[in-house]
């Protein structure tokens, strides 16, 4: 798969690597692996042998070393779900979030949840920051209170008007807690349902359960702010109805009532003074309607939304995306002024502050929090998704190499196995060949795609 114009705007040393590469005896073997991790741009390196026995006999049935390997090891996909850092793996990590929101909304017998659960009220939530100082924005078709109607694009949107007197470390202390934020809110939340509902937090628990699940998102100034679907459930979870006042507008007023309840204090420290953090006033609560009725907000439009931001960062800011341990190197790394400034702030405040731990999240503008989250019974989980695409393979595997299924009563095979890790990455050469292969498979996605809404559009459906 050889891309004469690429390979032509190489620098010298990447070429050379990659003509090295492609008169290595080994590459046919190397572009497999490459292409068995999806085209992941930065693998992790294994060295070990399986063994496969008949437990009765001891004879050996299949055997595997990475002796056999070029160099000595095996590729497998590093995982990391920002594509940012390996847009290869956060697919499947976007891929596996979409499946895991969705099933929460339509239902899927397979993952942990009934096709009934369709008809239980459910909305979807936004909760953001407050303001920590006027920035520039584009508010709807007026011109921007610095009086420049700004592009879509422009760099300067969500940066402060006057960064002097933005109150940066008030926002990366409201990042730092806004977990926190999150945790009292759904606590709270609880108890406005039991409210609204006449009954006591005991008997609105045992009637009913609020499920949820949730992604946060960098806005362009800096600030985390979160997208939730909230969901009522009966008392048995997705697979009993909710009770009769059980109602969406409940769950929406609920939900306001709540976030306004929220209030995380957090105590000076040096010339900091004692700031009591809350939701901004911005809170967005939209039912979510069933794919093709004509809704606004649609399953499979949440669905989407909540899978694209499950594979990104602060880096969306204009920051970098891995540690920084001090300013120096914000200069090197040509970090801009706004986000320059968040992660110096950490940097400052993480003497006064050190249970927060805001240098080793500097780089996430001080969050430090999981991008995202659910409740124990609103779906499936990641982990039960990654198990049996594992054991799809692998039986995939054992078919192709005559093994029986090791999970079958009758079955008399052992297998044992010992791998060491080996290192990370690519050379210059198999990077370039890894971009290659990840953009093939983006077009051969992108191609099926455009088949699928052409057989819709064909068939008439609301595609």
């Amino acid at each position: 798969m050889t891309n004469s114009a690429t390979i032509a705007g190489l620098d010298p040393a990447a070429l050379a690597d990659v003509l090295r590469l492609a008169g290595s005896p080994g590459f046919d073997r190397v572009q497999d692996q490459i292409r068995r991790t999806g085209g992941c741009s930065d693998p992790i390196h294994l060295q070990g042998t399986t063994v496969t026995r008949d437990k009765a006999t001891g004879q050996v049935l299949h055997s595997y070393s990475t002796d056999s390997e070029p160099g000595g090891r095996l590729r497998i996909a590093c995982g990391n779900r920002r594509a940012s850092r390996c847009p290869a793996c956060a697919w499947t990590y976007a891929g596996d979030t979409y499946h895991l929101i969705r099933a929460g909304l339509v239902g899927d017998p397979a993952k942990g949840t009934p096709h009934t659960i369709r008809d239980h009220p459910r909305v979807f939530a936004t909760l953001t920051a407050p303001s920590f100082g006027s920035v520039h924005n584009r508010p709807g078709n007026r011109p921007c209170r610095c009086g420049i109607r700004h592009g879509e694009d422009a760099p300067e949107l969500g940066t402060p008007l006057n960064p002097d007197t933005y109150d940066y470390a008030g926002a990366v202390l409201w990042n730092n807690h806004a977990s926190e934020l999150w945790r009292y809110f759904t606590i709270y939340l609880r108890r406005e349902i039991a409210r609204r509902a006449g009954l006591t937090q005991k008997a609105a628990r045992e009637a009913s359960r609020v499920s949820f699940g949730k992604v946060a998102e960098y806005q362009k100034r800096g600030a985390v702010h979160f997208h939730a679907v909230i969901r009522f459930d009966g008392p048995d979870g997705p697979d009993s109805p909710p009770p009769a006042w059980a109602t969406l507008d409940l769950l929406t007023a609920a939900i306001h009532s709540a976030a306004a309840r929220v209030a995380v204090d957090v105590p000076s420290a040096g010339d900091q003074p004692a700031r009591t953090l809350r939701w901004g006033t911005q809170l967005d609560v939209q039912p979510i309607g069933a794919f093709g009725h004509g809704e606004e907000i649609t399953e499979a439009a949440v669905a989407s939304y909540v899978a694209k931001y499950a594979t990104k960062a602060a880096e969306t800011t204009g920051t970098v995306d891995r540690r920084v341990g001090n300013k120096e190197a914000l200069v090197l790394l040509g970090v801009p002024d706004h986000p320059r400034r968040l992660i110096e702030a950490c940097l400052d405040l993480h003497a006064l502050y050190p249970d927060r731990k805001l240098q080793d999240w500097a780089h996430m503008l001080g969050f430090r929090g999981h991008f995202s989250t659910k409740s124990r019974r609103y779906s499936t989980t990641l982990g039960a998704l990654r198990q049996t695409r594992a054991d799809y393979r692998a039986a995939q595997q054992r078919e192709a190499l005559g093994l029986p299924d090791p999970h079958t009563p009758e079955t008399t095979t052992l297998t044992l196995a010992h791998w060491s890790y080996a290192g990370h990455g690519h050379t210059p050469g198999e990077s370039w060949l890894a971009a290659n292969i990840r953009r093939d498979i983006e077009l051969n996605r992108e191609t099926a795609r455009e088949a699928l809404r052409d057989e819709l559009d064909l068939d008439g459906a609301d595609a």
